[in-house]
């Protein structure tokens, strides 16, 4: 059984954490990641005196956050592009940084929803298969195949960018 008094803990210890996953799960987008780690706290603290476990606590919050934003983005959370290119960002030092970021997000964002779980889940908050399977309600098999399918995804539109150079993948003699 969780207490108000742990939860609110949590809430203070985890909630940083929890938005820069749903900001990944949103593809960047802040006041939709804001939305939703707000969901997923408000879900949770209705049920957290179901949670026996404190230690349990983030697994429950990140399935609800996971499985909201899933949901939102495939069903009817269609995102609609008002500006087609980013606006150039000027900042001293480091615009390279910026400009990888959002190719990064902009790519994220091509992703159907549980593609991009699984690569947030993954690769960011570095998850198991099988954790990824638990918090998506699906088996690891899903998971390896939206992984697959995602990064196959993923290097197709992120090769322009970063791949490295032919002169770079030469032995230098």
């Amino acid at each position: 059984m969780t207490s108000d008094e742990q939860y609110v803990g949590f809430v203070r210890a985890r909630a940083s954490a929890l938005l820069r996953t749903a900001c990944l799960l949103t593809a960047g987008d802040r006041h939709a990641a804001e939305d939703l780690v707000q969901t997923a706290l408000m879900q949770a603290f209705v049920k957290r005196r179901q949670i026996r476990e404190p230690k349990a606590t983030e697994a429950y919050v990140r399935k609800i956050l996971v499985r909201t934003a899933t949901r939102r983005l495939g069903d009817r959370w269609r995102k609609v592009d008002l500006v087609e290119e980013s606006p150039e960002l000027a900042v001293s030092g480091t615009s390279g940084m910026v400009t990888d970021r959002l190719t990064i997000l902009s790519s994220l964002r091509a992703l159907p929803a549980r593609q991009r779980a699984v690569v947030v889940l993954r690769y960011y908050d570095d998850l198991s298969e099988a954790q990824i399977a638990d918090v998506l309600g699906c088996s690891r098999g899903a998971v390896k195949s939206h992984s697959s399918r995602a990064l196959k995804t993923l290097r197709r539109l992120l090769a322009p960018q970063f791949a490295p150079s032919q002169d770079a993948s030469k032995p230098k003699e």
